[in-house]
């Protein structure tokens, strides 16, 4: 008799076999750990904590960013716009400090400012059936020129509250961490419940992997993706916050080119750019890369920044590529 009688008429997979869904997200991990190593081994003091916690605090608005355009891109779609909303809502946060607004309210309209952004964006998408691609094009370059309207030169912050924030440390033994890092974090841990463990979630994947279906499955469709454009725009808000407290500025040509760096990241990560299959964990690694990659370079100091992005757009056709083999071996 065969195995697949004995077992019913069922071939069970090998319990050493790895979902073909995985296999990006494990490729970005396993390659963090060698650049890591390579790190380690070429610099002393690479092995030092707070060299990883760096990462973090320079990394960690882009992170912020890169999980809100993981929701967008779990459901297909693209949002060019979050660097131009990022820099806007820092520009507003200067500029109201500047006019002696209380931080309280200012926090709450810098918050505001990428969510609504989103939620127009994502009504356009919907009801008039246009790409995202346009709509969020339209809507970056909407939210630099309102940069440029606000000031054309870079606004300083003095706030009280808002140094006091930007310079607390919080301390592991001799190293540390800014607040930026846990407000990331605290991001990171609710986006990946809300995708694993929610209606939303369940909805993002399954109009990902195919919206026809979804539709016809009666879930939200319109309703869902004006949802994830909403919160990309808040992820954005939120990016844009933590980028004024670690840079204590507003500044209307800031954060060009952060949409590219969190589509890298989130595709590095492993989730699919046509949908349906991702995890915010894998965003997290391929900020991360992106994070080490810099680092390296740094601590090298004798090539150019310039071959960061090199790097990023090697790194970026291998995963392509990944993907695409993937695709193939489940036809």
């Amino acid at each position: 008799m065969t195995t697949s009688q004995l077992t019913g008429g069922v071939d069970r997979a090998p319990w050493w076999r790895v979902p073909q869904r995985q296999v990006p997200v494990l490729a970005t991990g396993a390659l963090l750990l060698v650049m890591y190593g390579v790190g380690v081994s070429q610099y002393r003091a690479f092995s030092s904590i707070q060299v990883v916690f760096n990462v973090f605090i320079d990394n960690g608005f882009l992170l912020v960013v890169a999980v809100g355009m993981t929701f967008v891109i779990l459901t297909g779609g693209i949002d060019l716009s979050v660097g131009s909303v990022v820099a806007m809502t820092a520009m507003v946060t200067a500029a109201l400090l500047r006019d002696g607004l209380p931080p309280a309210l200012v926090l709450l309209i810098a918050l505001l400012i990428g969510p609504t952004l989103g939620f127009a964006m994502g009504c356009v998408i919907h009801f008039f059936d246009i790409q995202p691609f346009i709509v969020t094009l339209a809507g970056m370059f909407f939210a630099r020129g309102m940069c440029t309207w606000i000031s054309s030169s870079s606004i300083p912050i003095t706030d009280g509250f808002w140094t006091g924030v930007a310079q607390e440390r919080i301390r592991f033994g001799d190293s540390f961490v800014t607040v930026s890092v846990l407000i990331a974090l605290a991001v990171v841990a609710v986006a990946a419940y809300t995708l694993a463990y929610t209606r939303l979630g369940r909805n993002v994947h399954a109009i990902g992997g195919s919206p026809q279906s979804a539709l016809l499955m009666g879930l939200p469709v319109g309703r869902t993706k004006i949802a994830v454009y909403t919160v990309s725009g808040l992820c954005s808000a939120v990016g844009g916050i933590l980028l004024s407290f670690y840079t204590l500025s507003g500044a209307p040509l800031i954060a060009v080119g952060m949409e590219l760096d969190a589509i890298a990241a989130v595709v590095i990560g492993g989730t699919l750019l046509t949908g349906g299959s991702g995890y915010v964990l894998g965003t997290v690694l391929g900020v991360l890369v992106l994070g080490v990659i810099q680092t390296l370079i740094t601590f090298d100091g004798t090539l150019s920044s310039w071959w960061t992005k090199i790097v990023i757009g090697g790194l970026l056709f291998a995963f392509i590529l990944l993907q695409r083999l993937i695709g193939i071996r489940k036809k």
